[in-house]
């Protein structure tokens, strides 16, 4: 009887390869979920960086679209110096009484990032004005904010990281740089092109690029 029942039970080879398979399945399945979860990841970010890359863009297109021309400041509306973008734009705040606050001054630059010395898109924006006075000296804010890339926590928003940008107005059916002499004009053009730069260590990368034309404006050129 106790012959016949060692020969019933596992041999201690026979247990260790038992193991041995058992070690080799739990491996094998670990290293399924660590890709998965390393998978998941990936797509994570890719997808909130892609998110905000959109809301940034529909941000500025909301702000071209919003744009206001105060004569005594700027004839266009919006100005760009090579650095900084400047615009006057309709408010999007109400009072109390579901009237408009007032008028947004609103920046746009490329900035390095002092602790990462990566580029950002950053965006500026002052409170809503109905003053003259007091839209001349935002409008003068900004353009100092944006010359001399100093954080401005209350005023700014770090949209997304960046390499280069660059913008080109189309007036008479031609792009053409609004620093050049050809460009160079105090009157609304007919379209903005931007470009973005975007940097290569992100899922999203290469040159982005963005028209945007004002409300009345026809394209006759066939």
């Amino acid at each position: 009887m106790t012959a016949r029942a060692t020969q019933l039970g596992l041999t201690l080879i026979e247990l260790l390869i038992a193991v041995a398979l058992m070690a080799i399945l739990s491996l094998l399945g670990w290293r399924g979920l660590d890709a998965l979860m390393h998978t998941q990841e990936v797509t994570q970010k890719h997808t909130q960086y892609t998110a905000k890359v959109q809301t940034s863009l529909a941000q500025w297109r909301a702000d071209l679209n919003a744009m206001q021309s105060i004569p005594s400041i700027n004839d266009a509306g919006l100005a760009w110096n090579g650095r900084v973008l400047r615009l006057i734009r309709r408010s999007s705040a109400q009072t109390p009484d579901a009237r408009e606050a007032g008028l947004w001054v609103v920046a746009w630059t490329l900035r390095t990032n002092a602790s990462t010395g990566q580029g950002e898109w950053v965006r500026w924006q002052s409170q809503a004005l109905s003053n003259t006075a007091l839209l001349q000296q935002a409008w003068d804010m900004a353009l100092q904010w944006g010359q001399s890339g100093q954080p401005d926590a209350d005023h700014e928003t770090v949209l997304i990281p960046l390499m280069q940008w660059q913008i080109y107005y189309l007036r008479g059916n031609a792009w053409s740089n609004p620093l050049s002499s050809t460009g160079n004009n105090s009157n609304l053009p007919d379209a903005v092109r931007l470009t973005l730069d975007l940097p290569a260590q992100h899922s999203l990368q290469g040159r982005l690029t963005l028209d945007w034309s004002r409300p009345n404006f026809s394209n006759t050129k066939s």
